[in-house]
């Protein structure tokens, strides 16, 4: 069974791949707190734009406006858990 968190990280990932071009078997496995910005994934100022603009697109979750030191970004599972909480309010 998966939760709502694992569903977004999975999703997250993928978003992740598209906006790097990195391998999706190799973000796979990566750890949660793997920082996007560190060199694991070295997301680029453009990658993180377009990594925002598919969040939006897919979640309807404006990252920048809602998360204005854009602490949420530090990592896959930081970013995982932000939109969860902002898409599931409710859930524990």
């Amino acid at each position: 069974m998966t939760t709502p968190e694992t569903d977004v990280e999975r999703e997250i990932r993928a978003m992740v791949a598209d906006a790097t071009r990195l391998d999706p078997e190799y973000l796979a496995g990566l750890p949660a707190d793997t920082e996007l910005f560190g060199p694991q994934i070295a997301l680029t100022s453009l990658a993180g734009v377009a990594l925002l603009a598919a969040v939006k697109k897919r979640y309807d979750v404006d990252v920048a406006d809602l998360d204005i030191g854009l602490d949420s970004l530090e990592s896959i599972g930081t970013l995982a858990r932000f939109v969860t909480r902002v898409i599931h309010p409710d859930a524990p």
